[in-house]
């Protein structure tokens, strides 16, 4: 892996780089659509890439459960899998077993929790997380961490911190790939001098590459804000950082602010399925009865296949009241492409110097439309 920085703002974190992975290269800071089970749902792999998507991240608790990543190994790995020729980022599991999984029992050793799939027990632990992610064959790991959720006692925050520092030091130990590379899971609740701590011992542990997790979990906009900042402060700035799960429009724009280069969310996609298209102008809820007879695109600025087949706002409000698939298709693909264009224009206003002049083009989106 090479990262490089390319760009900086006069006064601030914000920069773009050239992340150069085995499958390609990635243009920072980027957006990675959620692709949990192998796809992005309801959509083709040759469309998502047609739209701009420069990586994807798939998941390591769904793939484990179906269809295996024996499977996955035996066809050529996850790429030749999903038919998906640029990066992938798989996380560890660990969100979905400490989110979905139930019950579950939390002990030094790993996460034990029961299969939806055949209820058979299940004992995920740093080091079968790593080599999950290693049969997968994805570009960038995630070692498995503690989730916590929000609010929490800062006790438990930081029992949780402690044990996640552990378990980074077992994946690294496992984790031997020079074509993978295993980045470290900052934590610490919405404590800022846990989340310092956390970031200063995770990254003296020397990984090339560091996510920021356990954010956007139901925490005040300001708690995320400060929390980013106080990991960023002591986190080396030649290395990436992912923050994981965060992905509104304004949350991108402030957090590419703090020098954040990845971001992933389900937003585009499922907001789509529920009938939410993303503007310029802000949301648009498609189901609304203004739109029966509207003729326009969703939007006029839009270059995705939808828009620019001219296909109409009454014609894509009918195909979502009928619950008909195709609008899934038609509406992640607008969204998906907002937020790739979003992320082409955070590059564009950081070599510019303008970050501050994008964010006000984003005035019609509030904190309210945070996921």
């Amino acid at each position: 892996m090479r990262f490089e920085i390319v760009d900086r703002v006069h006064s601030g974190r914000a920069r773009t780089g050239v992340l150069q992975l085995e499958h390609g290269v990635v243009h920072t800071p980027a957006y990675m659509p959620c692709a949990s089970r192998g796809a992005v749902r309801a959509c083709p792999p040759d469309e998502v890439a047609a739209v701009g998507v420069q990586i994807l991240v798939a998941n390591t608790y769904h793939l484990h459960l179906r269809p295996g990543e024996a499977v996955i190994a035996e066809c050529g790995g996850l790429h030749r899998f999903m038919g998906w020729r640029r990066p992938i980022l798989t996380d560890s599991g660990g969100f979905q077993v400490f989110s979905i999984a139930d019950p579950k029992d939390i002990r030094e050793e790993g996460v034990t929790f029961r299969s939806p799939v055949d209820g058979s027990t299940i004992l995920l632990t740093p080091e079968l997380s790593v080599r999950i992610q290693l049969a997968l064959g994805s570009d960038i790991a995630m070692p498995l961490d503690v989730c916590c959720p929000c609010p929490a006692e800062r006790e438990y925050v930081e029992r949780s911190l402690e044990r996640t520092l552990r378990w980074a030091e077992r994946s690294l130990a496992e984790h031997e790939h020079r074509y993978q590379q295993l980045f470290g899971i900052v934590q610490g609740g919405i404590f800022p001098d846990l989340r310092e701590r956390s970031a200063r011992e995770t990254a003296a542990l020397g990984f090339p590459g560091f996510g920021i997790g356990g954010l956007s979990v139901g925490e005040d906009r300001e708690d995320m804000l400060l929390s980013l900042r106080a990991a960023q402060a002591v986190l080396p700035e030649e290395r990436p950082v992912h923050l994981m799960g965060v992905g509104t429009p304004l949350d991108i724009v402030d957090c590419a602010a703090e020098g954040v280069d990845l971001f992933d969310c389900v937003i585009a996609t499922r907001n789509a399925r529920h009938g939410s298209v993303m503007t310029w102008e802000g949301p648009i809820r498609i189901a609304a009865a203004e739109y029966e007879s509207d003729a326009r695109p969703l939007s006029a600025n839009c270059d995705c296949p939808t828009c620019a087949a001219g296909l109409q706002r009454a014609f894509l409000r009918h195909l979502h009241r009928m619950k008909e698939p195709l609008s899934w298709q038609l509406l992640s693909l607008h969204n998906i492409r907002f937020y790739t264009q979003l992320m082409e224009r955070v590059r564009e206003a950081i070599a510019a110097d303008a970050l501050l002049e994008l964010r006000s083009e984003l005035s019609a989106w509030s904190e309210r439309d945070r996921a």
